[in-house]
């Protein structure tokens, strides 16, 4: 008589779910393994989850490399009926995430009814929520293209910042950083001059980094747009593959949001920022150095630290 063997565990039912399995098997921490190449692709498709639930399995094939039949099996490995099956599970979440997306994520937040006197878990699991999203771009950053940027951003004449609303925190973080090792950065919009004054200065090889997240801002994808147009460098920071500032940047790095605060979760975009400085830092070296020093000399001069 065969031996009874046991159920596969039943395969994820959301994007989110499936991004933490791609973590724990990275891990070692799930009841299944997959090869490294085989991760690799798992990963990138939950980056994508717009491009995964529109495009053809033949079409995503070919964007990641792979023969469609890998994509096949590697649906039915993770416990999917076939492809269809594991599409559906990002067709589902596309479906329900047009519109309305900072009440959807209040509604969420005010009327979860399990642990709800629980503030502690409130916070508990936003912090575990910006560890996987800082452990998911880890899995699919590029090495060469970040020392790349890391030099561009270190040797260009100029080097702009540009977000609005919340990712605004983000682009201001990176150009108060980069300012601390290197000279002429700052925000595109600063205080007293118009976004088309400022691009107006910006030429050829300049560098400007741009950031937003699904909901798209339009004016960040225009002033991207515009600036590519003109020789300019862009650099983007954005949540996926589709999103419309990929498509307009020379350097892109993708960087997911998904948590459940009340607004995008810019956890993973300060740590890639802050790494992001320290590259451009050490590309400098001894000039980075200087910059320090020099800052340093007028913080002690104008008394601005209490001691």
């Amino acid at each position: 008589m065969d031996a009874h063997l046991p159920d596969p565990p039943s395969p994820p039912r959301s994007v989110e779910a499936l991004r933490e399995l791609v973590v724990r098997i990275r891990r070692g921490e799930a009841q299944m393994s997959l090869g490294r190449k085989a991760l690799d692709v798992v990963a990138r498709l939950v980056e994508r989850p717009e491009e995964v639930a529109v495009r053809s399995i033949t079409e995503l094939a070919a964007s990641l490399g792979v023969n469609a039949s890998t994509l096949s099996r590697l649906a039915r490995t993770l416990g999917y009926a076939g492809f269809s099956d594991f599409q559906s599970v990002f067709r589902e979440r596309v479906a329900g995430v047009h519109g309305h997306f900072y009440s959807r994520q209040g509604h969420r937040l005010i009327d979860a009814e399990e642990g709800a006197d629980d503030y502690v878990g409130v916070v508990v699991q936003l912090a575990r929520e910006s560890i996987a999203n800082v452990e998911s771009f880890l899995a699919q950053i590029d090495a060469a293209e970040l020392r790349k940027v890391a030099r561009l951003m270190a040797r260009a004449r100029r080097v702009r910042m540009y977000g609005v609303r919340q990712i605004h925190a983000v682009t201001s973080l990176l150009s108060y950083g980069l300012s601390l090792v290197r000279p002429d950065v700052s925000l595109l919009d600063s205080p007293g001059q118009g976004i088309a004054e400022a691009l107006a200065q910006l030429g050829k090889g300049d560098v400007l980094v741009v950031s937003s997240v699904k909901p798209y801002s339009r004016r960040v994808v225009d002033v991207a747009r515009i600036a590519a147009d003109a020789g300019v460098v862009v650099v983007a920071l954005t949540d996926s593959r589709a999103s419309p500032l990929a498509a307009r940047a020379a350097h892109v790095f993708f960087i997911p949001h998904q948590s459940s605060f009340i607004s995008n979760s810019i956890g993973a975009y300060v740590v890639f920022c802050e790494g992001l400085i320290n590259l451009v830092a050490k590309v400098l070296g001894g000039k980075a150095l200087r910059a320090l020093e020099r800052q340093e000399q007028f913080l002690e001069a104008l008394a601005i630290e209490m001691r």
